[in-house]
């Protein structure tokens, strides 16, 4: 199984969330950057919690309009599970 994290400025369980897959999957996942227009393959994306951009407006408002989110949103109507974790279900959510 090959997993993807995003990372987002301010988010703070993403390497949080990088060990505990390495640990359950045994394999170290893709890390990608909230301003990559392209998600590596993965058979799991994974949105970690953490208070992306600070928080400062709302819950992952800020966040759900990166240039990555627009091929999370394409992987997962393809099928790809995608897993929001706290400010990551959030980001989901917006």
């Amino acid at each position: 199984m090959k997993a993807c994290v995003i990372v987002f400025p301010g988010s703070n369980c993403d390497r949080d969330v990088e060990v505990a897959l390495a640990q359950s999957i045994g394999r170290d996942p893709l890390m990608a950057w909230h301003g990559d227009a392209r998600l590596p393959k993965a058979d799991l994306i994974v949105v970690p919690g953490g208070f992306s951009y600070g928080d400062y407006l709302r819950s992952g408002a800020m966040a759900a309009h990166s240039p990555i989110m627009r091929d999370v949103v394409r992987k997962a109507k393809a099928g790809v599970p995608v897993l929001g974790i706290c400010n990551g279900f959030q980001i989901l959510t917006e």
